[in-house]
This record gives C-alpha cells, sequence and structure tokens, in this order.
C-alpha cells in the first residue's frame, strides 16, 4: 500500500506549539529557574502570527471576510507580516499603516510579503490623521470590501492567546510556573496568556514589561492616562500612548519600566549567551528579569517564564547594527563597542 507523505498542507499549520527553552548563563546568577517562551518558532518568525491566523478565521466564521476582500491593519511590523502571510493563503489583499518607528528590515518584509505599506510618522499623537491608527482607519474608510483588524482595540487579540499561548505554557510546565512575564503592547499576549493562567492558578504572578515614554504603568496604577508621561523612545512593540481595549489590566500584578538601551544591550547579551537571537522585545522583557531579580522578587522556588516575542533577523539595521547603536549614544564606558570580528582574505 503506498503511504502518504508527511507534510503540512501549507505554512499557517505552524502556527503555535513553539517550545519553552531553559535560560542557563544569563540568568546564572538570579535565585530560581527561567524559561523562554521562543515565539520565533512561528512560521512568521513572532507571536503575532497567533492572532493574526484567529482573528481572520473568526472573520471568516461570522461571514465579515469574503474571497477578494482587502484586510487593512495598523502595525509596527510583526502583526503586519504575520497579516501578510495569511492574507497570501487564503487570498486576501493586505493593506498596512506602519509607525516610522519601525526598523527598515520589517518594513523591507512587508513589501517582500506583497503587502501595500503606508509609513507613518511615529512621534504623533494618536488622534492626529497622520498617525497610523488614522490613516489605517482612513484606508478601511476609503476601501470597498476591507476589514479594519484594528488589533488595539479587538477583543479577539485577547482570545487568541487565551485559546493557544496560555493552554501551551500551562501544560509545558506542568503547571508549576510562579511567574509570568510579557512585554505589553496592545496587550494581547499578556492579557489572553495571564487570563487562562490565572484561571489554572490564581497565584501565579503576571508581571508586565512597559517602556519609559508609554503610559501604560502609570495607568495600571491610577486609572489615568498621564499624558506627561508621553515622550518618544526607540522599542518597537512596547508600550503605548494610549490605552488599548486589548489591555485586561485586571490580570496583571504590576509593570515595570525598561530603557531603550538596556535593553538593546540585553537582546545582544541574550544572542551571546544562550544562542537564541531574538529581537528588540525580548531584550527588553530579559532586562525587565534583572532588575526583578536585582529587587528580591525571585527566590529558589521560582520558576519563571517570560516571553521572548520575535526574532533578531528584523533588528539588523537596529539594535544588531554597530552603526545605529553608536548613533542612539548606546556605547559607552559601561557598555563599550566590541572590536569588528571580521577579517578579509585577500
Amino acid at each position: 500500500m503506498k503511504q502518504e507523505i508527511d507534510a503540512y498542507n501549507n505554512v499557517l499549520e505552524l502556527v503555535g506549539q513553539t517550545p519553552i527553552i531553559k535560560l542557563n548563563r544569563i540568568a546564572n546568577d538570579f535565585q530560581g529557574e527561567f524559561y523562554a517562551k521562543f515565539e520565533a518558532f512561528n512560521p512568521g518568525h513572532s507571536t503575532k502570527d497567533r492572532i493574526a491566523l484567529y482573528i481572520i478565521e473568526q472573520a471568516e466564521k461570522k461571514g465579515i471576510l469574503k474571497p477578494g476582500d482587502t484586510i487593512v491593519e495598523t502595525t509596527s511590523g510583526n502583526t503586519g507580516f504575520s497579516i501578510a502571510m495569511v492574507s497570501i493563503i487564503k487570498g486576501y489583499e493586505c493593506i498596512l499603516a506602519v509607525s516610522s518607528k519601525s526598523s527598515k528590515d520589517k518594513i523591507d518584509m512587508l513589501r517582500a510579503m506583497g503587502a501595500k505599506v503606508y509609513v507613518c510618522p511615529a512621534h504623533v499623537s494618536a488622534d492626529d490623521p497622520r498617525s497610523y491608527y488614522q490613516v489605517a482607519r482612513r484606508i478601511h474608510e476609503e476601501t470597498k470590501g476591507s476589514v479594519y483588524i484594528n488589533q488595539y482595540f479587538n477583543e479577539l487579540n485577547i482570545d487568541a492567546h487565551y485559546t493557544s499561548t496560555g493552554p501551551e505554557i500551562w501544560k509545558q510546565t506542568n503547571g508549576q510556573l510562579t511567574h509570568f512575564i510579557a512585554c505589553s503592547g496592545t496587550g494581547g499576549t499578556i492579557s489572553g496568556t495571564a487570563r487562562f493562567l490565572k484561571e489554572q492558578n490564581p497565584n501565579i504572578k503576571v508581571i508586565g514589561v512597559d517602556a519609559y515614554g508609554s503610559v501604560l504603568k502609570k495607568y495600571h496604577e491610577t486609572g489615568e492616562l498621564d499624558k506627561d508621561e508621553i515622550y518618544p523612545y526607540r522599542i518597537e512593540g512596547l508600550g503605548k500612548n494610549l490605552i488599548p481595549t486589548a489591555t485586561d489590566f485586571d490580570v496583571i500584578d504590576k509593570f515595570v519600566k525598561v530603557t531603550d538601551e538596556e535593553s538593546a544591550h540585553t537582546a545582544r547579551e541574550v544572542s551571546k549567551t544562550e544562542g537564541l537571537f531574538v529581537g528588540y522585545t525580548s531584550g527588553a522583557v530579559m532586562q525587565a528579569i534583572k532588575q526583578l531579580a536585582a529587587d528580591g522578587e525571585f527566590d529558589e522556588n521560582s520558576k519563571v517564564v517570560m516571553i521572548f516575542p520575535d526574532h533578531g533577523s528584523r533588528y539588523m539595521s537596529k539594535i544588531y547594527s554597530d552603526e545605529w547603536m553608536r548613533d542612539q549614544g548606546f556605547f559607552d564606558s559601561v557598555n563599550i563597542e566590541e572590536e569588528i570580528q571580521i577579517e578579509y582574505v585577500k
């Protein structure tokens, strides 16, 4: 009898079921055990594959999306790539409004995936007609047969992680984790995952990572959006200058803020100590772990799971570029620029 070829039908069947990986050298001096949920193992190399596939398939089930329609979205890059990938397989057009803060690598990748890209100024208010929120909304209104994903204000963003990331982590750790730590941008990843985990064990401590220049930490603590907190920062996909309804603040115990500079160097450190080539937000979450460890957050019984959201290849022109790091003033007496380890043989 002829056996069938063992193959996936398409790339979308690879979304989810990413591994957790124990961190060793970088966490050697901390009390407890530390594990990274390495989302770069998704086919689109980021955690955003989960929400892109989930939200689009939910829209199909409800009859909102039909063959030949156009999907419009606001993105710092990763969600856009995931939507473009899903659109290719399912036969949709894809139009993306992208923040100018996104790396050139991300923008080039979106174009390579067939998306039409509008690059919008990053440092304008959310209600400015030039902001990527407003540009996406305008494109949606002007494009017949379009659907606006609107990840920042879409409850399905949370549901995608409640039904996938949370159960995966619970099963992979056999329910033993004591802490769950993740960066918060739209808030879908941390909210959906935490909501599931806290239903299994309400004692699991959930800690969000925020950026200096973002309003999330203070809003969590006071319930007020303080516009004086807002100023430009460099980390992509972390923090916000508005309050996304896709963030469930009730399941987050506290927030920690990290700097652009320390997060960039910590991402490079993860790559060189653990062999995991991680992105900027992965550096941010690892930097938060360092700060929490220094403050005595963990003990010998702690089992900490963190989300590493994407792959370092999307930041070659940023944190992995010595020229960019130099231009930001990120090399100093503490973080010294390394000698170039390339030799050309003639």
